[in-house]
């Protein structure tokens, strides 16, 4: 079986369950999937071995039709395969790998994601120039704002 990277599996890094229900096609191109290990071992893996426990991934690849339909934004870098949105399972908490990536990884966008303490993150790579950019999101009624989060503790 093809691997992104020693802990993140071709099946785990495509899987949709809403690709899945709809029929949606989600596989990536040779490109997206050079995008994909490229964004494992730049932050993936080195949060993986500092956390030492498995780390839930949620959302990695999007195809175009994927993204769409699920609301994603137009510019979504889960469609070039350079975002991932992930959870912990335990040794470490969201907050904890939040701080770690900030503090220590280099990143385009971290996102923090609803709540007091994150409900999950999504974190990009770009391969021009990272940004290291730190945002929360809220939501508004239907809508959702991301702002800066200089005071993110």
């Amino acid at each position: 079986m093809k691997k992104i990277s020693d802990n993140i599996s071709y099946k785990e890094a495509t899987r949709s369950e809403t690709a899945k229900r709809l029929g949606i096609s989600n596989k990536p191109k040779k490109e997206h999937i050079e995008n994909m290990e490229l964004i494992a071992e730049k932050i993936f893996q080195p949060l993986r071995e500092w956390v030492d426990h498995p780390i839930r991934i949620n959302s990695f690849f999007r195809s175009e039709e994927l993204n769409s339909r699920i609301g994603g934004s137009l510019s979504s870098a889960h469609k070039d395969g350079l975002a991932m949105d992930l959870d912990s399972l335990g040794g470490k908490t969201n907050l904890e790998m939040f701080h770690y990536i900030k503090d220590n990884l280099e990143f385009d966008q971290l996102i923090w994601e609803f709540g007091a303490e994150p409900k999950w993150l999504h974190v990009s790579w770009n391969k021009k120039k990272n940004r290291k950019q730190v945002l929360v999101t809220k939501r508004k009624g239907k809508y959702y704002t991301y702002t800066d989060c200089n005071g993110c503790k």
